[in-house]
């Protein structure tokens, strides 16, 4: 069964935020400059934040997870989000794409190897790249589980998580005219896609809006004004839009669970908020049956979102348990 028990004999408390020692710019293709940014400590552990969205980009709060002392830690934006170029782009932008970039950056850094933290998108990005390059991962961090399925797509934009916020999901659904109705998905597509900039704006709005104010168990204010940013939503939506079109572009369904083989072996923490609506526990569930080795935690008051408050003391003592990990191998 899940755990949910708590580790009082770590740290859960958030660290205080720490600017970056260095930044940068990175060009990983003809189209693609990415942006990348080091703090805590340069001789540390290297750990690689991945953000979610696809196209929610990072920002400092990110950094708290981390014990600065401890941990060398990286955040970069991926192709299209955050402070990477061109905005919101989608020609050269998919799994495999971000899986290069993130080596890239790796071997740009000069870094041997590095352990991984991703939530939502997150989560799937970084089993998608661990599972490519398991030989570079020292310990992997997952949270709100994404397998990019599609029940799982079908779930929170075709209607089932319209069951728990009917009201919300209105303001969705009326962008879309009834008889494209049929598939959400496409139409947004569509009109996320259009040659009117003012469209676009409109249906990003309302796509990022929904995921927004559904990603709390109790409403957040701060993230749901996300969805009035011009600037974010149309990178959030157009770039999560283009890969849930596409299925992540993994060639079949089940791709992540049929890889763990590859990873069973690494040091890895699930943690899972319990009524999470954007990613909801089955397929964190699927991961932890698939993948019993690894550290199962699920959180019983909290939804999606990484700042909500056990949510982000699991993801801190999980970081504690790897940090741990670390200083007595070899001991």
């Amino acid at each position: 069964m899940a755990s949910e028990h708590e580790s009082p004999e770590l740290n859960r408390n958030l660290y205080p935020n720490v600017e970056p020692y260095a930044t940068g710019f990175l060009k990983v293709s003809d189209i693609h400059t990415i942006y990348w940014e080091q703090s805590g400590n340069p001789s540390g552990h290297p750990v690689v934040f991945i953000h979610g969205g696809p196209g929610g980009g990072t920002s400092p709060s990110n950094r708290r997870f981390f014990d600065p002392d401890f941990y060398q830690i990286i955040l970069f934006d991926q192709r299209g989000a955050g402070k990477s170029t061109p905005h919101a782009c989608l020609e050269e932008n998919t799994t495999w794409d971000l899986i290069d970039d993130i080596e890239k950056l790796r071997e740009h850094l000069e870094i041997p190897e590095w352990q991984v933290f991703g939530g939502s998108w997150g989560s799937t990005l970084a089993l998608a790249y661990s599972q490519a390059h398991p030989d570079k991962v020292t310990g992997i961090i997952l949270r709100g589980i994404f397998l990019l399925r599609k029940k799982e797509i079908d779930w929170f934009y075709e209607g089932g998580a319209a069951a728990l916020f009917p009201d919300v999901w209105e303001s969705f659904r009326d962008v879309i005219p009834e008889n494209e109705r049929g598939c959400f998905v496409d139409a947004y597509r569509k009109r996320l896609n259009s040659d009117d900039i003012e469209t676009q704006y409109a249906a990003a709005r309302a796509w990022t809006k929904w995921e927004m104010m559904t990603a709390h168990l109790l409403p957040n204010e701060d993230t749901s004004k996300k969805g009035d940013d011009d600037y974010f939503s149309l990178a959030f939506a157009r770039i999560e839009n283009h890969y849930f079109v596409n299925k992540g572009f993994f060639p079949t369904d089940s791709f992540l669970l049929d890889g763990v083989d590859k990873i069973r072996h690494i040091n890895t923490v699930i943690v899972q908020g319990r009524y999470d609506v954007c990613c909801p526990m089955m397929s964190a569930w699927d991961l932890h049956k698939a993948w019993p080795e690894a550290d199962f935690r699920v959180v019983p008051d909290a939804g999606h979102s990484a700042n909500e408050p056990g949510v982000a003391a699991e993801l801190v003592a999980a970081n504690e348990k790897l940090k741990n990990l670390i200083k007595n191998k070899g001991n």
